[in-house]
């Protein structure tokens, strides 16, 4: 009888705290127990995140730690199938005609931060192929899904307060987001780690505050690494990505060289 009362007592209280559906659900099914733990560490700061499981727009992306484990930097082993496998050409294709309608704040943006011009639409380039695409997944569901398999969950735990705090000050629906399943978001694919330092602006797709973000972040990262090179690095630690940044950025010198 006594462990009976308790056990009432225990579900009371998590019925006051976190919400009847979110509590039922975790009671009745042991694999939503990431979202009541979720809901407790986000309860102690403040944040309230359960109507944004309640939401029809709240799905976990199956098998996410794969698409981390068969990504293409991982899986390949020469720059040439890297290339095939990004679509070079393509990007190549597209760079004079980028540099065209972006040409004032790309040469604005390298004279504030001190990166060439050619690397930043290196960096557009292999990241969305110069705004093509922004993603197809959204960063709270790809960090929640990260957590729930267990992928890096510090990290995407980290991701997901940083998400939540940058998405408040600009009172931006997070489940409207789009993103990479890594959460990386917009044209220069910041994770909101990135966001909240180094993103100028507030629109996220606005290509001039794209490119002045790139600037601004590999800026950052060149002081503390010495290169350009290196800084390349911290946005992607692939030398594969490094590689292919950089080759679009000698293509990119053919066109910027011109005019």
């Amino acid at each position: 009888m006594i462990g009976s009362d308790l056990k009432k007592g225990v579900f009371a209280l998590l019925f006051v705290v976190f919400g009847w559906s979110t509590v039922a659900n975790a009671a009745s099914n042991p694999d939503e127990e990431y979202k009541t733990k979720l809901i407790e560490h986000f309860e102690k700061k403040g944040v309230d995140i359960r109507p944004y499981f309640e939401d029809s727009r709240f799905k976990l992306i199956t098998g996410i730690t794969e698409k981390f484990t068969r990504s293409a930097e991982v899986k390949i082993d020469s720059f040439e199938k890297y290339q095939k496998v990004l679509g070079y050409d393509n990007k190549k294709n597209k760079i004079a005609s980028f540099y065209e309608t972006h040409k004032e704040d790309l040469i604005n943006a390298e004279n504030e931060y001190g990166i060439p011009k050619e690397v930043i639409i290196g960096i557009l380039g292999v990241e969305s192929e110069f705004g093509k695409f922004s993603g197809k997944y959204n960063p709270f569901n790809a960090y929640v899904s990260m957590i729930k398999e267990g992928h890096r969950a510090k990290f995407a735990l980290a991701q997901l307060e940083e998400l939540i705090e940058w998405a408040d000050k600009r009172e931006v629906d997070i489940l409207a987001l789009k993103s990479s399943y890594a959460g990386a978001m917009s044209y220069a694919q910041f994770i909101p780690w990135s966001l909240n330092r180094w993103f100028v602006g507030d629109d996220l797709y606005d290509m001039s505050n794209n490119i002045y973000s790139v600037g601004k972040y590999l800026s950052h990262f060149k002081e503390i690494t010495g290169s350009v090179e290196d800084a390349i690095l911290r946005y992607n630690n692939s030398e594969l990505y490094q590689q292919a940044v950089l080759g679009l950025a000698e293509d990119a010198k053919k066109v910027t060289s011109q005019s």
